[in-house]
């Protein structure tokens, strides 16, 4: 009879045991599936990001490429006109600059500084 008592109560521990550590793993499926959704989160953001600059910075290379190509052209007509010459290194000047400032403002976009490492990060660990 305390045979069979042991045995039951054994038994009954075990399956105590075992109920328990399958419901301990339940929360480390959530926190996985908790940091694949952040992880989209962040991928769709960087995307975003670079999605939105690249049309800032193809009108900031246009921009400034229209601009100092005028600066380029002004400075040949120095020699020969040089009212219309002068006129054109100062507006080619000007949008060159507001190119380049345009491209700046583009870059900002896609440099979001350095990342926080992970918590669990070892460099050199491989």
């Amino acid at each position: 009879m305390l045979k069979a008592f042991l045995l039951t109560l054994s038994l009954v521990l075990g399956f105590c045991f075992i109920a328990k550590s399958q419901t301990s793993s339940l929360p480390s499926i959530d926190s996985l599936k908790r940091a694949i959704i952040e992880l989209d989160h962040e991928i769709y953001e960087v995307k975003l990001n670079l999605h939105n600059s690249q049309k800032q910075l193809k009108t900031g290379i246009l921009v400034a490429t229209i601009g100092y190509t005028v600066t380029i052209i002004g400075g040949q007509l120095l020699g020969t006109e040089p009212d219309l010459g002068k006129t054109l290194l100062y507006v080619g000047g000007a949008t060159g600059i507001a190119g380049t400032f345009i491209l700046v403002k583009g870059f900002k976009k896609i440099s979001l500084g350095a990342p926080a490492p992970p918590p669990n990060y070892y460099p050199n660990s491989y």
